[in-house]
């Protein structure tokens, strides 16, 4: 039986790092994306990974050229992988009366939305003529419901989730499944600067092994830990002056420079 393969972005820290080494230990052999190839190559040797096992390639998903040439990489070293993981993302406050925050949205949707479809670019046509795979895209539950001063992470994430639909309608004669995961609160760096309250706050590796399961099954989407997606559903359905008192006052995500 051909070894199974996984190319995963972002995976230099957090979420990636940790689905990366669930994939391993589950046997698949691993196609590691990041700008910070150093990080990765760290982390693998101190994990004593086998090295036959995996490969790093450095891209930055903001640059379309580059995780498109990093995706082409993986082909033509590794073969066409068996899931493709759309993780790297990026999540910081804004401010629309600010026009530097202007940049922080074009960058925030650069990286989350345009580098996801640039992603799953290589690997679309090739996973059709097989007639399987997964094509995964990391959401958040932030895409239920905008919340102040999140206005770039929450938009950029919806975009996740729909993009995902309509690709899965698109794939859906292929054979490649496309998988929508929603991350709750998760303990890893892009949360532990936030100042204000994470329900449900989950360790990544806990996190991981719930999303391995998901993406096994080829659910179509899932909300991980559900708890978090019960709790974003009620608030989903909460009339709009209600939310918006609800959330009032609510700590923001600090602004770029905003230590």
């Amino acid at each position: 039986m051909t070894q199974r393969l996984v190319f995963i972005t972002g995976a230099s820290s957090g979420i990636g790092q940790a689905l990366a080494a669930r994939f391993y230990d589950a046997g698949y052999n691993l196609a590691l994306v990041a700008r910070r190839t150093e990080q990765i190559s760290a982390w693998a040797t101190s994990r004593k990974l086998d090295a036959a096992r995996y490969r790093v390639h450095g891209a930055d998903v903001a640059v379309i050229d580059s995780i498109v040439a990093a995706g082409n990489a993986c082909i033509a070293e590794q073969g066409v992988p068996d899931v493709v993981i759309a993780n790297a993302g990026v999540s910081i406050g804004m401010d629309t009366a600010q026009r530097s925050d202007l940049d922080v949205l074009a960058n925030t949707l650069a990286i989350n939305n345009i580098g996801l479809a640039a992603t799953f670019h290589p690997f679309v046509a090739a996973m059709a003529a097989r007639g399987s795979g997964r094509l995964v895209g990391i959401g958040s539950v932030a895409s239920i419901r905008g919340l102040p001063g999140h206005g770039a992470y929450c938009a950029s994430k919806s975009a996740v989730v729909a993009y995902c639909e309509s690709l899965r309608g698109e794939m859906r004669s292929s054979g490649v499944k496309v998988v929508t995961i929603c991350p709750g609160y998760i303990d890893t760096p892009l949360t532990q600067g936030n100042r204000y309250g994470m329900p449900f706050l989950m360790r990544p590796d806990v996190f991981a092994d719930q999303a391995f399961r998901a993406i096994e099954q080829g659910v179509s989407y899932r909300v991980i830990p559900w708890q978090m997606g019960v709790l974003a559903k009620l608030m989903r359905m909460l009339p709009n002056g209600v939310y918006d008192r609800a959330v009032q006052g609510r700590g923001r995500k600090k602004r770029l420079g905003e230590g």
